[in-house]
Protein backbone atom coordinates (compact mmCIF):
# COMPACT_ATOMS: atom_id res chain seq x y z
CA UNK A 1 0.00 0.00 0.00
CA UNK A 2 1.33 3.17 -0.85
CA UNK A 3 1.95 5.93 2.19
CA UNK A 4 -0.53 8.85 2.57
CA UNK A 5 1.64 12.30 2.06
CA UNK A 6 4.23 13.50 4.13
CA UNK A 7 4.71 16.88 5.37
CA UNK A 8 7.85 17.50 3.05
CA UNK A 9 5.37 16.66 0.08
CA UNK A 10 2.92 19.48 0.90
CA UNK A 11 6.04 21.91 1.93
CA UNK A 12 5.75 23.78 -1.30
CA UNK A 13 1.86 24.18 -1.62
CA UNK A 14 0.55 27.65 -1.20
CA UNK A 15 -3.50 26.93 -0.29
CA UNK A 16 -6.53 29.65 -0.69
CA UNK A 17 -10.26 29.48 0.48
CA UNK A 18 -10.67 32.60 -0.53
CA UNK A 19 -11.33 33.35 3.13
CA UNK A 20 -9.72 36.70 5.13
CA UNK A 21 -8.98 34.66 8.52
CA UNK A 22 -5.57 33.61 8.57
CA UNK A 23 -4.01 30.44 9.99
CA UNK A 24 -1.09 30.55 12.08
CA UNK A 25 1.32 28.51 10.98
CA UNK A 26 2.18 24.71 12.53
CA UNK A 27 6.12 24.43 12.93
CA UNK A 28 8.18 25.17 9.93
CA UNK A 29 7.00 22.11 7.39
CA UNK A 30 4.00 23.81 5.68
CA UNK A 31 2.68 27.32 4.97
CA UNK A 32 -0.89 28.06 4.65
CA UNK A 33 -1.34 31.55 3.22
CA UNK A 34 -5.36 32.04 2.89
CA UNK A 35 -4.92 34.82 1.00
CA UNK A 36 -5.28 34.73 -3.42
CA UNK A 37 -2.19 35.18 -4.37
CA UNK A 38 0.19 34.42 -7.30
CA UNK A 39 2.47 32.02 -5.18
CA UNK A 40 -1.08 29.78 -5.25
CA UNK A 41 -0.67 29.33 -9.25
CA UNK A 42 3.40 29.60 -9.57
CA UNK A 43 3.48 26.16 -7.23
CA UNK A 44 0.93 24.20 -8.82
CA UNK A 45 2.09 25.07 -12.29
CA UNK A 46 5.53 23.94 -11.15
CA UNK A 47 4.25 20.31 -9.54
CA UNK A 48 1.38 20.09 -12.76
CA UNK A 49 -1.45 20.53 -10.28
CA UNK A 50 -4.24 22.96 -10.94
CA UNK A 51 -5.89 23.27 -7.59
CA UNK A 52 -9.54 24.57 -8.21
CA UNK A 53 -11.76 25.90 -5.27
CA UNK A 54 -14.93 26.15 -7.38
CA UNK A 55 -13.93 28.76 -10.04
CA UNK A 56 -14.74 28.25 -13.59
CA UNK A 57 -12.34 26.54 -15.22
CA UNK A 58 -12.06 28.44 -18.53
CA UNK A 59 -13.57 27.29 -21.74
CA UNK A 60 -11.31 25.04 -23.97
CA UNK A 61 -11.15 26.33 -27.47
CA UNK A 62 -12.08 24.22 -30.50
CA UNK A 63 -9.11 23.64 -33.05
CA UNK A 64 -8.98 23.21 -36.45
CA UNK A 65 -11.37 26.08 -37.21
CA UNK A 66 -10.16 26.47 -40.64
CA UNK A 67 -12.20 23.56 -41.70
CA UNK A 68 -15.73 25.68 -41.46
CA UNK A 69 -15.66 25.91 -45.38
CA UNK A 70 -14.89 22.83 -46.18
CA UNK A 71 -17.20 21.23 -43.67
CA UNK A 72 -20.14 23.87 -44.97
CA UNK A 73 -19.70 23.17 -48.44
CA UNK A 74 -19.49 18.92 -47.85
CA UNK A 75 -23.08 19.34 -46.07
CA UNK A 76 -24.74 21.61 -48.78
CA UNK A 77 -23.47 18.97 -51.38
CA UNK A 78 -24.89 16.06 -48.83
CA UNK A 79 -28.23 18.07 -48.67
CA UNK A 80 -28.36 18.59 -52.88
CA UNK A 81 -27.86 14.59 -53.23
CA UNK A 82 -30.35 14.03 -50.80
CA UNK A 83 -32.98 15.86 -52.20
CA UNK A 84 -32.55 14.45 -55.49
CA UNK A 85 -32.91 11.27 -54.44
CA UNK A 86 -36.26 9.18 -55.12
CA UNK A 87 -37.49 7.34 -52.27
CA UNK A 88 -37.99 7.86 -48.26
CA UNK A 89 -35.56 7.34 -44.97
CA UNK A 90 -36.39 5.24 -42.58
CA UNK A 91 -34.79 4.29 -39.26
CA UNK A 92 -34.06 0.28 -38.54
CA UNK A 93 -33.73 -0.70 -35.23
CA UNK A 94 -30.92 -3.45 -35.03
CA UNK A 95 -29.38 -5.36 -31.94
CA UNK A 96 -26.37 -2.89 -30.95
CA UNK A 97 -23.03 -4.13 -33.05
CA UNK A 98 -25.25 -5.62 -35.18
CA UNK A 99 -25.25 -2.16 -37.57
CA UNK A 100 -23.15 -2.93 -40.57
CA UNK A 101 -24.05 -6.88 -40.35
CA UNK A 102 -27.91 -5.43 -40.90
CA UNK A 103 -27.23 -3.73 -43.79
CA UNK A 104 -25.07 -6.44 -45.67
CA UNK A 105 -27.92 -8.49 -44.82
CA UNK A 106 -30.33 -6.51 -45.87
CA UNK A 107 -28.79 -5.76 -49.28
CA UNK A 108 -28.22 -9.33 -50.33
CA UNK A 109 -32.00 -9.62 -48.67
CA UNK A 110 -32.99 -7.29 -51.33
CA UNK A 111 -31.08 -8.91 -54.24
CA UNK A 112 -32.66 -11.57 -53.12
CA UNK A 113 -36.35 -11.07 -53.33
CA UNK A 114 -35.89 -8.61 -56.42
CA UNK A 115 -36.50 -6.02 -54.41
CA UNK A 116 -34.31 -3.55 -56.27
CA UNK A 117 -37.23 -1.11 -57.56
CA UNK A 118 -38.67 -0.84 -53.83
CA UNK A 119 -35.84 -0.79 -51.27
CA UNK A 120 -33.04 1.15 -52.96
CA UNK A 121 -30.07 1.53 -50.20
CA UNK A 122 -28.94 1.28 -46.76
CA UNK A 123 -26.74 3.23 -44.58
CA UNK A 124 -24.77 2.99 -41.19
CA UNK A 125 -24.06 6.44 -40.10
CA UNK A 126 -20.69 6.78 -38.88
CA UNK A 127 -18.60 9.70 -37.14
CA UNK A 128 -14.53 9.94 -37.18
CA UNK A 129 -13.73 10.31 -33.29
CA UNK A 130 -10.16 10.90 -31.30
CA UNK A 131 -9.43 8.23 -29.06
CA UNK A 132 -7.05 8.76 -26.28
CA UNK A 133 -5.27 5.73 -24.82
CA UNK A 134 -2.21 5.48 -22.79
CA UNK A 135 -1.45 9.17 -23.64
CA UNK A 136 -1.57 8.63 -27.54
CA UNK A 137 -4.20 9.91 -29.90
CA UNK A 138 -5.56 7.66 -32.75
CA UNK A 139 -8.50 8.58 -34.95
CA UNK A 140 -11.34 5.61 -35.07
CA UNK A 141 -14.38 5.69 -37.53
CA UNK A 142 -17.14 4.49 -35.35
CA UNK A 143 -21.47 4.13 -35.53
CA UNK A 144 -22.16 7.53 -34.49
CA UNK A 145 -25.74 6.41 -34.00
CA UNK A 146 -25.31 2.56 -32.01
CA UNK A 147 -28.39 0.38 -32.46
CA UNK A 148 -29.70 2.28 -35.96
CA UNK A 149 -29.38 1.86 -39.35
CA UNK A 150 -31.21 4.23 -42.45
CA UNK A 151 -32.79 2.30 -45.51
CA UNK A 152 -34.25 4.45 -48.25
CA UNK A 153 -37.07 3.03 -49.60
CA UNK A 154 -40.36 3.30 -50.97
CA UNK A 155 -42.81 1.79 -47.94
CA UNK A 156 -45.03 -0.89 -49.49
CA UNK A 157 -46.74 -4.20 -47.61
CA UNK A 158 -43.87 -5.83 -49.66
CA UNK A 159 -40.72 -3.91 -48.85
CA UNK A 160 -41.91 -3.32 -45.39
CA UNK A 161 -41.61 -7.25 -44.93
CA UNK A 162 -38.67 -7.79 -46.58
CA UNK A 163 -36.75 -5.22 -44.51
CA UNK A 164 -38.80 -5.75 -41.11
CA UNK A 165 -37.83 -9.51 -41.48
CA UNK A 166 -33.92 -9.01 -42.02
CA UNK A 167 -31.75 -10.97 -39.67
CA UNK A 168 -31.06 -8.66 -36.60
CA UNK A 169 -33.68 -5.96 -37.20
CA UNK A 170 -35.57 -5.41 -34.61
CA UNK A 171 -38.25 -3.37 -36.12
CA UNK A 172 -38.82 0.17 -37.67
CA UNK A 173 -38.87 3.41 -36.17
CA UNK A 174 -42.14 4.77 -35.93
CA UNK A 175 -45.47 5.12 -34.02
CA UNK A 176 -46.81 1.19 -32.81
CA UNK A 177 -45.97 -0.75 -36.28
CA UNK A 178 -46.14 2.07 -38.19
CA UNK A 179 -42.63 3.44 -39.64
CA UNK A 180 -42.34 7.21 -39.51
CA UNK A 181 -40.08 8.95 -42.49
CA UNK A 182 -36.86 11.09 -41.52
CA UNK A 183 -37.60 14.52 -43.54
CA UNK A 184 -34.82 16.01 -45.11
CA UNK A 185 -33.03 17.89 -42.03
CA UNK A 186 -32.78 14.21 -40.28
CA UNK A 187 -31.13 12.98 -42.69
CA UNK A 188 -28.52 15.37 -43.27
CA UNK A 189 -27.67 15.19 -39.08
CA UNK A 190 -27.49 11.84 -39.42
CA UNK A 191 -24.90 11.46 -42.32
CA UNK A 192 -23.22 14.61 -41.95
CA UNK A 193 -20.25 13.29 -39.80
CA UNK A 194 -18.97 11.14 -42.35
CA UNK A 195 -19.07 13.15 -45.35
CA UNK A 196 -17.54 16.45 -43.75
CA UNK A 197 -14.70 13.55 -42.11
CA UNK A 198 -14.18 12.62 -45.54
CA UNK A 199 -14.32 16.12 -47.44
CA UNK A 200 -11.94 17.24 -44.73
CA UNK A 201 -9.42 14.46 -45.11
CA UNK A 202 -9.38 15.31 -48.91
CA UNK A 203 -8.73 18.56 -48.51
CA UNK A 204 -5.82 17.72 -45.79
CA UNK A 205 -7.69 19.22 -42.87
CA UNK A 206 -8.60 17.78 -39.79
CA UNK A 207 -12.16 18.12 -39.06
CA UNK A 208 -12.71 20.20 -35.93
CA UNK A 209 -16.01 18.57 -35.08
CA UNK A 210 -14.26 15.13 -34.59
CA UNK A 211 -15.31 14.22 -30.94
CA UNK A 212 -12.64 13.51 -28.66
CA UNK A 213 -13.18 10.34 -26.22
CA UNK A 214 -10.85 8.92 -23.86
CA UNK A 215 -10.39 5.58 -23.24
CA UNK A 216 -8.71 5.58 -20.22
CA UNK A 217 -10.85 6.70 -17.69
CA UNK A 218 -14.55 7.72 -17.52
CA UNK A 219 -16.26 10.35 -14.96
CA UNK A 220 -16.70 8.13 -11.18
CA UNK A 221 -13.74 6.68 -11.58
CA UNK A 222 -11.45 5.72 -8.60
CA UNK A 223 -7.96 6.98 -8.99
CA UNK A 224 -4.80 7.27 -7.22
CA UNK A 225 -2.59 10.26 -8.20
CA UNK A 226 0.72 9.07 -8.54
CA UNK A 227 2.97 11.56 -9.29
CA UNK A 228 3.40 15.28 -7.38
CA UNK A 229 2.38 16.26 -3.85
CA UNK A 230 -0.52 14.08 -3.61
CA UNK A 231 1.10 11.17 -4.66
CA UNK A 232 -0.51 7.95 -3.25
CA UNK A 233 -3.94 10.11 -2.71
CA UNK A 234 -6.99 8.22 -3.81
CA UNK A 235 -9.45 10.78 -5.71
CA UNK A 236 -12.58 10.23 -7.76
CA UNK A 237 -12.60 11.78 -11.07
CA UNK A 238 -14.87 14.51 -11.99
CA UNK A 239 -14.39 16.19 -15.13
CA UNK A 240 -12.64 15.20 -18.27
CA UNK A 241 -10.68 17.36 -20.19
CA UNK A 242 -9.41 15.11 -23.48
CA UNK A 243 -8.34 18.32 -25.56
CA UNK A 244 -5.53 19.34 -23.60
CA UNK A 245 -5.02 15.71 -21.79
CA UNK A 246 -6.40 16.49 -17.84
CA UNK A 247 -8.98 15.24 -15.47
CA UNK A 248 -10.34 17.11 -12.26
CA UNK A 249 -10.10 14.83 -9.26
CA UNK A 250 -11.69 15.62 -6.16
CA UNK A 251 -9.25 14.93 -2.94
CA UNK A 252 -9.54 15.08 0.88
CA UNK A 253 -7.03 17.23 1.91
CA UNK A 254 -6.77 17.94 5.88
CA UNK A 255 -10.34 17.25 5.81
CA UNK A 256 -12.11 19.33 3.14
CA UNK A 257 -12.93 18.18 -0.42
CA UNK A 258 -10.66 19.85 -2.83
CA UNK A 259 -11.05 19.49 -6.78
CA UNK A 260 -7.56 19.54 -8.72
CA UNK A 261 -6.71 19.04 -11.87
CA UNK A 262 -4.11 16.77 -13.39
CA UNK A 263 -2.00 15.36 -16.65
CA UNK A 264 -3.85 12.12 -17.23
CA UNK A 265 -0.08 10.70 -16.84
CA UNK A 266 -0.41 11.94 -13.10
CA UNK A 267 -3.46 9.91 -12.32
CA UNK A 268 -3.60 5.88 -12.92
CA UNK A 269 -7.00 3.95 -12.25
CA UNK A 270 -7.52 2.17 -8.39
Amino acid sequence: MTDEPTDEQYEDITLSFADDDVVEETGDSVELNLDLTDDVEETAEDDGIDLNFGEEAPAEEDEDDESDDVADAAVAELRAELTSKFGDWYVLHTYSGMENRVKQNLENRVKALNMEDFIFEAVVPTEETVEIRNGAKKVVTRTSHPGYVLVRMDLTDDSWSAVRHTPSVTGFVGYGNTPVALDLEEVVKMLSPSVIAKASAGAGQTSRRKKVEVADFQVGNSVMVVDGPFAGVHATIMEIHPHNQKVTVMVDFMGRETPIELDFSKVQKS
